[in-house]
């Protein structure tokens, strides 16, 4: 049942990220389309492309598990 569960957590996490995703490349298609417009000579797109970047590294991190860790690590610690 635990191992149900955990499945369960994972496909929720990676839907979660695949959303975050899609939204993401769809912004940043949007903004780039925008930036060569507007104004072409000022490469301005790129700074919310990459600003969005890093929170979506972390969400991928989250996704895949990477985080489980850490956060077990925490909560010994605070014990």
């Amino acid at each position: 049942m635990a191992d149900s569960d955990d499945d369960a957590a994972q496909r929720r996490r990676l839907r979660g990220f695949g959303r975050h995703l899609l939204g993401y490349f769809a912004v940043a298609a949007a903004l780039v389309a925008a930036n060569v417009w507007l104004s072409p000579g000022q490469p301005w797109a790129f700074l919310p492309v990459v600003a969005w970047g890093a929170p979506l590294a972390i969400h991928a991190a989250y996704a895949m598990g990477l985080l489980d860790e850490i956060s077990a690590a925490v909560a010994r610690r605070r014990k």
